[in-house]
């Protein structure tokens, strides 16, 4: 046997797949146990439905699903009748033409049907109640008991070991690492565990200490009795699987009868503790009683959309479990308090064999290479979203929201408010519209500013763009760079690193050079060891040991905790503090009266400690929207009294509060990128027009060696796209009839006139002056690649 000692609990879809993936790379000292019966052990895998449509508004997720169909053909797992999503409505259609724009960038195939097409498709169809379709050959039916028993039996022919009924009683640990795993039959040994329990997560989660923020919830599935139109039929499925988002609705055939899930049911969440055990469950523990009354509403849509179904009725039913998450996607990574605890959770059967080769990638490999995992990554979380109560929540809302049509900057509606900025009560007296993030209520726009409308002309975007949205935006971007205005930067993540050991520890982990003077700010990286971009940082020296950082988000500190030596301490300090960034070419007119410190002598990337008027601060002489001006810190208790301050000697220069509508239009026209948006972990800092950052000659770091292989083969490059019109991101970009990229980040630059979209495209077409075009819903929209930074190329207002 080889690789190291590993042990599966679960033998559903992901821990087969897993299994599967690492004995496939040559680990074979592999343990599969579960407690019921394999293939079909009694979780959410047993009693799927079995439907998988790939496309998705996430590449990673859509990506899995591909790779999920391919293996399960390869493996005789599948039958691939394809999927067709109707609309009803118009609102629906529009959607549709969304995701057809959706597998265009990630590369699937996928169709736009006439209502006459949609029917010639799926005959139960009523012509009438349809207005169009999406359909996608390549979808269909996974065999998902089918599924587990190919990939254990692959497995097992490596070597790996299923033991079937070994109920799970606890994961030992020895000095914060997993040692065995102990069974009702005993303990096996183990260097790794990896949790792919399902709806049992959290209850073996908490076995080492982990909250693992998943919420089983009851979700109901019904099969007819024989339908006419389906009489004969001699093939489990003949016709595509069908879904009716509209009302909530998905159906598949088997032989003569259909099945039908039902999302609009109310939200029926379940404690894991609750959940019976194999032997004292009627018919296994995810399933429950069916309830008729809640389903009283989906059998009379299904029968309106599927006449045939009038004369049939529904014969048996299920409450079946599933595993919500807070943010509807998968939990994958390693426990940051316990080494050699991972865990593969809420992943559904569309998305199993991806995660499972993620998984094993990450495993042995010690990073994944096929799929960008960073909106997957199970520390990814703030603590407050991991709270019981906000994990319920958000689970059973995501349920009532799995089909609806969701905008990208729709924000949560509850739990709310979470987080505030000390500066909250001011934004509120400023009539500030606030979206969310990462549970910080953070200002889009303030009516209060409805006054600079006057004179202005502001271009509305469409009605899709047009949400959460005001022409207030364009003001506020517009008398920026005019005069000055207040941005509440608190919501950004905030690291303190200090100790002996700091300057080597971050020469370690990002790509710049961080041995400089006190007082400077370096920009850098975080590389992964294969070279891909894990975030970007902006590094300031405050002390001969000790650094501010400002990161992106909890994987930044997961990540610096991981690699932090004995010799150097890490805090976040986001709760703590406040940030205000004042940023126009009036920015030093408003500051310099109220602090001693000579802002002049402080140069761009520099920073101080200082007091505006009575509250000490730190600023530092940065700007993401591209103007003069200042990030300035302070202590939580003391922000009210800092945004005063400010907010009262800036009306000599008419001085505003700006909101995140602003400063993204501003970010854009700088150039300025976005980690999670224009660049993941797959792109490298080359590709992202970020080898400015990296520092070859500055000694080892991580990912170094990668990169100097990388830096020799750009294939792709992020590009800047000017249009007349806005589109969202995610959207296809097209040379001719091709889809050769996909949109990232865009919005309208208010002080250029232009639309502005950043996509990744083939380096051979981001070349300024190439013509393309934008799938955006229905249209194409003209596109033209353009030299970048599109405002102040020469840097003399960040300068001067």
């Amino acid at each position: 046997m080889t690789g190291q000692s590993v042990v599966i609990i679960g033998a559903g879809v992901v821990g087969a797949a897993l299994a599967d993936e690492l004995s496939a790379r040559g680990w074979t000292d592999v343990t599969v146990v579960d407690q019921g019966d394999v293939p079909a052990t009694g979780g959410s895998s047993s009693h799927a439905p079995g439907l998988v449509f790939q496309i998705n508004g996430s590449k990673t997720m859509t990506e899995m699903a591909r790779y999920t169909v391919e293996k399960f053909v390869e493996l005789d797992s599948f039958h691939q009748v394809g999927g067709l999503e109707v609309a009803t409505t118009t609102e629906r259609l529009a959607e549709l033409r969304r995701r057809q724009g959706w597998a265009a960038s990630w590369g699937v195939e996928a169709q736009l049907l006439s209502p006459e097409e949609c029917v010639a498709r799926h005959s139960l169809l009523d012509r009438d109640k349809v207005l169009g379709g999406l359909y996608i050959p390549t979808d269909g039916l996974a065999r998902a008991v089918r599924a587990v028993d190919a990939q254990l039996s692959r497995a097992r022919e490596r070597g790996v070991r299923v033991l079937p009924r070994h109920e799970v009683l606890d994961v030992r640990t020895e000095g914060g690492q997993v040692t065995a795993v102990v069974t009702d039959q005993g303990e096996i040994p183990a260097d790794i565990v990896v949790c792919c329990a399902g709806i049992w997560g959290p209850r073996v989660a908490r076995m080492v200490g982990m909250e693992l923020p998943l919420t089983p919830l009851a979700h109901q599935l019904a099969w007819t009795g024989p339908v006419p139109d389906l009489a004969g039929q001699t093939a489990e499925a003949s016709r595509p699987i069908l879904r009716h988002q509209d009302a909530d609705l998905y159906y598949r055939e088997r032989f003569d009868t259909l099945g039908i899930g039902y999302y609009g049911h109310r939200p029926m969440p379940v404690d894991p503790d609750d959940i019976l055990s194999v032997d004292a469950a009627e018919v296994m523990p995810s399933v429950l009683t069916f309830t008729p009354d809640d389903f009283a509403d989906a059998w009379s849509e299904t029968q309106e959309l599927l006449p045939s179904t009038r004369s049939a009725k529904v014969e048996e039913g299920i409450n079946g479990l599933f595993s919500f998450t807070t943010d509807h996607l998968p939990l994958m990574g390693q426990s940051r308090e316990v080494k050699g605890f991972w865990v593969a959770e809420a992943v559904w059967v569309t998305h199993s064999a991806g995660v499972g080769r993620a998984m094993a990638e990450w495993l042995v490999d010690g990073h994944c290479t096929s799929f960008d995992l960073h909106e997957c990554d199970v520390n990814r979380f703030e603590p407050h979203q991991i709270a019981p109560g906000y994990v319920v929540a958000r689970g059973c809302q995501n349920y009532v929201e799995v089909y609806d049509i969701i905008h990208p900057l729709q924000p949560m509606e509850d739990p709310r408010p979470l987080r505030t900025s000390p500066f909250h009560p001011r934004q509120q007296e400023l009539g500030a519209v606030f979206l969310e993030a990462s549970g910080w209520e953070r200002p889009q726009w303030y009516g209060a500013n409805g006054t600079l409308l006057q004179g202005r002309e502001i271009p509305a975007p469409g009605d899709w763009a047009a949400r959460y949205w005001s022409p207030i935006v364009g003001a506020e971007a517009q008398a920026t760079r005019e005069s000055v205005a207040m941005y509440d930067m608190t919501a950004l993540k905030r690291l303190e690193v200090g100790g002996p050991g700091a300057v080597a520890f971050l020469q370690r982990l990002t790509t710049g050079d961080v041995d400089k003077s006190v007082g400077s700010v370096t920009y850098c990286l975080l590389l992964d060891t294969d070279g891909g971009i894990r975030s970007d940082v902006t590094v300031a020296r405050l002390g001969p040991q000790h650094f501010q950082v400002g990161a992106n988000g909890n994987l930044d500190l997961d990540w610096f905790d991981r690699h932090r030596p004995a010799d150097v301490y890490l805090r976040d300090i986001t709760p703590g503090t406040c940030c205000i960034g004042v940023w126009g070419p009036r920015a030093r007119h408003l500051v310099q009266p109220l602090t001693t410190a000579d802002l002049t002598a402080l140069r761009y990337f520099r920073g101080t400690r200082a007091y505006i008027g009575n509250v000490p601060v730190t600023m530092l002489r940065l700007s993401y929207v591209g103007e003069l001006g200042w990030e300035i810190y302070t202590t939580a208790d003391l922000g009210l009294k800092l945004w005063d301050t400010l907010w009262e000697a800036g009306q000599d220069h008419g001085v505003i509060a700006a909101g995140r509508g602003a400063f993204t239009s501003l970010r854009l026209e700088k150039g300025y990128r976005s980690f999670g948006t224009d660049m993941t972990f797959e792109h490298d800092p080359y590709e992202a027009g970020l080898g400015f950052a990296v520092k070859l000659d500055k000694g080892d770091f991580i990912g170094r060696d990668a990169l100097l292989a990388r830096k020799e083969s750009v294939t792709r490059r992020l590009a800047c796209l000017l249009t007349d019109e806005v589109v969202m991101g995610r959207e296809p970009v097209y040379d001719g009839e091709h889809a050769a990229g996909y949109v990232t980040s865009a919005a309208y630059g208010h002080t250029i006139g232009k639309g502005i979209a950043y996509a990744w495209l083939p380096a051979s077409l981001a070349t300024p002056g190439r013509r393309l075009h934008i799938g955006y819903f229905d249209r194409r929209v003209e596109a033209v690649v353009a030299e970048e930074p599109l405002f102040d190329p020469a840097m003399t207002r960040l300068r001067g």
